[in-house]
């Protein structure tokens, strides 16, 4: 073989090993990808309502979901959690933050504490003692099922306090904890279907049908409660509207305001357009403006004088809002029914989520 085919040769084996290399790099990054791919994306996945939101004090957002776990998005990524990697339920009611930056997730069944990449559960002992209020501390309060009590962590046990309730005169109305606020005093405000419950740090005391001066065919039944800036107590039913606490007096803000339809049967019934009648979140924005979010007509803004309604997105396939939330920024978030995040950013809303 002369210098030149052997130079020929020489060049043809070089070139089909190269080839060969590249073909197996880019098989095995392909699969690397796909690996990454299937544990983190870049956009939010969750199919079911947005119950629960949460900015962590690094800015990293925290999302519950009606079904399917919780994402975390870190503003690069989301990555998701069920029980599988150790939540106690998939169902999410709410997420909170501690002093040491734990993240506890209240879900439907028990409460889930997210600490250093692993998750840890504490579930509700129905059967354990049930202690005195005051012989507890801590400032996490959870869901505790459909109970007649709430679930309070005091820096080691999860402990369950009974409701000091009067006698449930409506066997389909229970006391299972819809929502929780606490106003500017340090009072904890506990919404439940059939009653308001509030805590001073030394006694409970109860606002029910009779408390709250509703008519006798009118229905308690409590989605949402916000203790406000200025010390008044809102509340959201299922059916008759928004209810407001000031002081003493209470008001039905809805009927005041005529956003209850004259035909509503006030027990549920999907709402009329311009109604403000089934109201499961509540939420103050930084110029002191209260928003509600209702489940058949969408978002109000009430800036002390003027009500407004907006519709968050016409192509949405339900108008219903899960939760609203002011993050870091003073931000406003909405967490819809389909599984979107939308921010209000003064005039209208943008999909952020």
């Amino acid at each position: 073989m002369d210098k030149k085919l052997k130079l020929i040769y020489l060049i043809l084996i070089l070139t089909l090993n190269f080839s060969c290399v590249e073909k197996k790099s880019t098989k095995k990054e392909t699969k690397n990808a796909e690996l990454v791919a299937t544990s983190k994306t870049d956009t939010l996945k969750f199919t079911s309502g947005i119950r629960a939101i949460l900015q962590d004090h690094k800015g990293n957002y925290w999302f519950g979901s009606h079904n399917d776990g919780v994402s975390y998005y870190n503003g690069k990524s989301f990555e998701y959690f069920t029980t599988n990697e150790g939540l106690s339920n998939n169902q999410i009611r709410s997420i909170q933050e501690d002093k040491n930056g734990k993240i506890w997730v209240g879900t439907a069944k028990g409460v889930s504490v997210y600490d250093k990449g692993k998750f840890a559960t504490y579930s509700s002992n129905f059967n354990a003692p049930r202690y005195e209020w005051n012989d507890t501390n801590g400032d996490l309060w959870f869901y505790a099922g459909e109970e007649d009590g709430i679930n309070r962590f005091d820096g080691m046990n999860m402990n369950y306090l009974i409701f000091p309730k009067p006698k449930n005169k409506n066997p389909d109305n229970t006391y299972g904890v819809t929502d929780i606020s606490k106003d500017k005093d340090g009072k904890v405000w506990i919404a439940t279907y059939a009653a308001l419950f509030n805590y001073d740090g030394k006694m409970v005391s109860i606002f029910d049908h009779k408390d709250l001066k509703l008519k006798d065919n009118e229905l308690l039944h409590i989605r949402s409660v916000l203790a406000d800036s200025k010390g008044r107590i809102w509340l959201g039913n299922n059916g008759i509207g928004v209810l407001l606490k000031e002081g003493d007096s209470i008001t039905n803000f809805s009927e005041k305001n005529n956003l209850i339809h004259p035909t509503s049967t006030r027990r549920g019934d999907k709402s009329q357009p311009g109604t403000l009648e089934h109201v499961f979140a509540i939420e103050e924005d930084s110029e002191g403006n209260i928003w509600f979010g209702d489940r058949d007509t969408g978002a109000w803004k009430y800036d002390g004088k003027n009500v407004t309604n907006y519709i968050i997105d016409n192509k949405l396939s339900s108008p219903m809002i899960w939760t609203i939330y002011k993050d870091n920024h003073n931000s406003l978030l909405f967490g819809m029914a389909d599984g979107n995040i939308f921010k209000f950013n003064g005039k209208t809303f943008e999909k952020q989520f």
